[in-house]
């Protein structure tokens, strides 16, 4: 015969969703005083970022391929959304179940701060202290989950054979939903205040809307961009990528907010003379203003993964050379200031290239996503060995002796761009009408420059695509090619010769570990 007293009266399920309630309002409190107390200490300790940035480091090579992939840069907000949800459905069953003689939701909420203590203790700036916010965090909202359940109203008069089920201390209806409403204004006021008051403290805004571009000698600009640069093909990218468009992959779950008087450069390691940097530093050297276009190493075979922009900055080699770099020193071990590290080939800084520290995007201070104060800036290697954003620190070293982030992943050591080619108009499945069709795109092939481009149509012969004007090898190349489209279904295909003689490899390779390789293919139907 089974016990009624371990049975739920029918009318107790009514109070099922003021549970799930209280622990989901419990779980916003525990990250609205996280976030609150975190900016006492570091925007880093905040639990919630702590545990995504965590996320991110520990996901393996290939997930993180398949998130750019089918997120692209929507990516991080893909992870946010991720976390959100899981953390509602977690919070929910800790709500429902939680009771006052039985704290199994409570338990839970401590084991989820233990993941946010280890998450948060795991960066690569941590101290003690950034166990603090999510200690508080838990600390208050264990004391929120228990108040609420602990002032459920009664389930109500049983049926027949069921005992009451009146939790001792019950409080009546209106008095649950005014905690319930207070605890949902102590969570987004937490958090609210939290997000104002790192602003605030960082006023990293404000010393950007204040920073003045450095002037920078005509010897020292770039040529000025000449007509024909730019094929003007409806559909087809520009020559010079907005700010606003420029792609952006960077492990970075919250921008670092760096003002000037914040930033310095700490060069070290396998160096005569050890230096530290301030702004006023470098802001005392000579600029040089270059337009070079990036690419990122994701980027698939025809993806959108590459801009080109006009940068402001200073040489790295008169950098290094003031520091003196050892005759056996091979690599430029860089660290942002969020303690991302990438590799670079010390004799790549040094050929002569236009490697720089860059202060300046198209005409404006660095966005902040795009690594205000300072980023680096090397033509013809993927970024993620080169383009360290918001860098602070310079040690030079040896590849066989350090590792940085990604090539501790399995990632390429030095990774020089590939020859890349892409169609951008007419896009994939487009229809067409029959007749004249303007096929355009662009080529890139950074520190080599573009020979030439040829297209084909259904596995037909290769045909000389006209490019347009050149305006440096460390630039991309647009081109274009006049087809007489008839109808029915076509394949495109493209491919780009360098001026090394290099002409861009057939087989599909994926992006990882050194770029990916492989013709661009693009299906147009023409009816």
């Amino acid at each position: 015969m089974t016990d009624t007293a371990e049975l739920q009266p029918p009318r107790a399920r009514r109070r099922l969703p003021a549970r799930a309630l209280s622990g989901l309002l419990a779980a916003a409190v525990v990250l609205g005083v996280g976030e609150l107390v975190a900016i006492l200490i570091d925007p880093a300790s905040s639990p919630f970022f702590a545990v995504g940035s965590t996320t991110v480091d520990r996901t393996p090579a290939w997930a993180r391929e398949f998130a750019i992939h089918t997120f692209g840069t929507n990516d991080k907000p893909a992870l946010f959304i991720g976390m959100t949800i899981l953390i509602v459905l977690l919070s929910m069953g800790a709500g429902l179940l939680e009771r006052p003689r039985r704290p199994i939701g409570s338990a839970m909420l401590v084991l989820f701060g233990l993941v946010g203590v280890y998450a948060a203790l795991s960066r690569p700036t941590a101290d003690a202290l950034f166990a603090v916010p999510t200690v508080a965090g838990v600390i208050a909202g264990v004391a929120t989950l228990r108040l609420l359940v602990g002032a459920l109203p009664p389930a109500g008069i049983p049926p027949a054979g069921f005992p009451p089920a009146t939790p001792d201390g019950a409080l009546p209806r209106r008095q649950f939903m005014a905690l319930a409403v207070t605890a949902t204004a102590i969570a987004g006021a937490t958090w609210a205040a939290g997000r104002y008051l790192g602003g605030q403290l960082r006023s990293v805004t404000a010393d950007r809307l204040n920073f003045r571009i450095p002037f920078v000698k005509a010897a020292d600009a770039a040529a000025p961009i000449p007509a024909g640069t730019d094929v003007g093909v409806t559909g087809a990218t520009t020559f010079v990528t907005p700010n606003d468009t420029f792609y952006r992959i960077d492990t970075a779950l919250q921008v670092p907010r760096l003002t000037t008087g914040e930033w310095q450069l700490r060069i070290h390691g396998m160096v005569d003379r050890e230096l530290t940097l301030s702004w006023d530093d470098l802001a005392r050297r000579t600029p040089i203003e270059r337009v070079v276009t990036l690419t990122c190493v994701s980027n698939e075979v025809g993806g959108p993964l590459a801009g080109n922009a006009t940068w402001v900055g200073y040489p790295m080699r008169e950098l290094l050379a003031e520091a003196g770099v050892h005759p056996d020193a091979d690599m430029l071990l860089s660290t942002s200031v969020d303690g991302f590290t990438c590799g670079t080939p010390v004799e790549v800084l040094m050929d002569g290239r236009d490697a720089m520290l860059a202060v300046a995007m198209n005409g404006q201070p660095l966005p902040l996503e795009h690594g205000y104060p300072v980023r680096q800036v090397v033509p013809g290697l993927y970024g993620f060995v080169s383009a360290t954003k918001w860098v602070v620190d310079w040690e030079l070293t040896r590849f066989d002796r350090a590792q940085a982030y990604w090539t501790t992943r399995g990632w390429g050591e030095k990774a020089p761009i590939k020859t890349a080619s892409r169609i951008d108009v007419p896009t994939a499945f487009a229809p067409v009408v029959p007749g004249r069709l303007l096929v355009a795109g662009t080529a890139w092939a950074q520190h080599r420059g573009i020979e030439k481009v040829e297209v084909r149509v259904d596995n037909g012969s290769w045909q000389l695509a006209t490019l347009a004007a050149e305006y440096s090898i460390d630039t991309w190349r647009q081109w274009w090619w006049d087809w007489e489209a008839t109808d029915g279904s076509h394949v495109l295909e493209v491919r780009a010769t360098d001026l090394d003689g290099n002409t861009q490899v057939e087989e599909r390779t994926p992006p990882i570990p050194g770029g990916a390789t492989g013709w661009h293919r693009q299906t147009v139907l023409v009816r």
